[in-house]
C-alpha cells in the first residue's frame, strides 16, 4: 500500500510540474493581422493593436504569464492551435461546434452578428435575399464565407484574406455588396468607408467570440478566471468602450 500510495503522489506531482511549465514558458499568441478595431497595425507606431490585444495584454497579467505576439492571417490561427504551435489565439474568433471540436474555446468575451454592406448610392440590395446572383466579397476563412455561401444564391463569393482588400474589391465596383462581421463592418464606415458605404438589411446569425487554444490546455481555466475579474473589476468595460465607443452588451 506504501508503494501505490507514493506512485500515485508521484504521478500526481508529476502531473502538476507539467501543468505548471505550461503556465511558466513563453506564450505564443496569434492574431489577426488586420481586423480592426479588433487588432489592426497603428501607421503611427508600428505596433499591433487594438481591443484584442489590448485585453489579452490585461489577461496575461492577470494570470502571470509572458508572451509573443505573432500577427497572421485569420485562416492559420485554427491549424496553428491544432499543431501545437501556437499557444493562445484571439483575434475575433466565433465559437462554432466544428471549431470547438479540434481547439478549446474560453468563455465569451464579445457578442456579435453578420451584416452587409454596399455601396451609398446601391438601391438594389436591402436583404440577403438581394443577393441573388450578386457578387459578395468577403473574408477567407470565416463564419461569414459560411454563411453566405449556405444562404445567399450569390454569383459569385469572393474570397480576401484580409479586411482591406474584401473592402476595397467593394469600392472599386469588383463586387456588389460585403459580408462581415458587425463590428469590423462599423468601423469601417467610421474611417475608411465614410460616406461611400451604408448598412442594408438586420443583423444576422448572432454569433460569440472566444479565445482558442489547444486542446487540453492548462491556460483556459485560468484564463476564463481572470476574464471574470477584467468583468468585475472594470477593466473590460474600459476597453470596451474605448474600442467600440458603447457601454458592453
Amino acid at each position: 500500500m506504501k508503494r501505490i500510495t507514493l506512485l500515485f503522489t508521484s504521478v500526481c506531482l508529476a502531473l502538476c510540474l507539467l501543468a505548471g511549465s505550461a503556465m511558466a514558458k513563453e506564450l505564443t499568441v496569434a492574431t489577426d493581422t488586420n481586423f480592426p478595431p479588433f487588432e489592426f497595425k497603428d501607421p503611427a507606431t508600428g505596433t499591433h493593436t487594438g481591443f484584442d490585444v489590448e485585453l489579452w495584454d490585461a489577461l496575461a497579467k492577470q494570470i502571470g504569464v509572458t508572451y509573443e505576439l505573432q500577427p497572421m492571417d485569420f485562416n492559420g490561427i485554427i491549424p496553428g492551435l491544432q499543431s501545437g504551435q501556437l499557444d493562445v489565439g484571439i483575434a475575433g474568433i466565433t465559437i462554432k461546434p466544428e471549431r470547438a471540436k479540434v481547439v478549446d474555446f474560453s468563455d465569451p468575451y464579445y457578442n456579435a452578428g453578420l451584416l452587409i454592406l454596399v455601396k451609398s448610392d446601391n438601391n438594389d440590395i436591402k436583404s440577403i435575399e438581394d443577393l441573388n446572383g450578386k457578387v459578395v466579397s468577403t473574408k477567407l476563412g470565416t463564419t461569414s464565407e459560411d454563411f453566405v455561401k449556405k444562404n445567399a444564391k450569390a454569383k459569385d463569393v469572393k474570397l480576401f484574406p484580409n479586411n482591406d482588400a474584401m473592402f476595397m474589391e467593394l469600392l472599386a465596383g469588383g463586387a456588389d455588396a460585403v459580408m462581415f462581421d458587425s463590428p469590423v463592418i462599423a468601423d469601417f464606415m467610421r474611417t475608411a468607408g465614410k460616406g461611400q458605404v451604408k448598412v442594408v438589411g438586420p443583423l444576422y446569425m448572432g454569433q460569440s467570440y472566444g479565445i482558442g487554444f489547444p486542446k487540453g490546455s492548462p491556460v483556459v481555466a485560468k484564463v476564463n478566471a481572470a476574464l471574470k475579474t477584467l468583468r468585475d473589476n472594470g477593466t473590460y468595460r474600459e476597453l470596451y468602450v474605448k474600442w467600440f465607443g458603447t457601454e458592453p452588451k
